[in-house]
């Protein structure tokens, strides 16, 4: 899909929103409700990555308008680290295969097939809408 190529030359930055700079929940949020048309989330735009406990109380405020699910196009992956969050990705469909788009400060924007993201992360629990 032409439209994951948009997000892999963008640069992180804690905090951003897009278009050119996105941090980890920016990025879902943005392609989740622009290419995948879902509704667009919070912005949690003065929480940062360096406040783990900040991040986790965002996290938890949208996970309870969600519902646990297995990887599905549009879900958003929560890596865990015990009941902390620490990161978010968003799972896409790419050439059938499902994928995982995302971006973090040491390896910026990429899109890596499932099994390999979920062999760097031991702990994700992923998210989808309410049905």
């Amino acid at each position: 899909m032409e439209w994951i190529n948009s997000y892999l030359s963008c640069r992180y930055e804690d905090g951003a929103r897009g278009p050119e700079k996105f941090d980890c929940w920016g990025l879902v949020r943005d392609a989740r409700h622009r290419h995948q048309g879902m509704r667009l989330l919070p912005s949690w735009g003065h929480v940062r990555n360096t406040e783990p406990k900040e991040f986790t109380r965002a996290y938890r405020n949208e996970a309870e308008h969600m519902e646990v699910c297995q990887p599905e196009p549009g879900a958003i992956g929560a890596v865990m680290r015990g009941h902390i969050c620490i990161h978010v990705a968003l799972v896409v469909d790419a050439g059938d295969r499902l994928k995982v788009l995302e971006i973090n400060p040491a390896r910026g924007a990429r899109c890596l097939p499932l099994s390999q993201w979920e062999r760097d992360h031991s702990t994700v629990i992923y998210y989808r809408d309410r049905q």
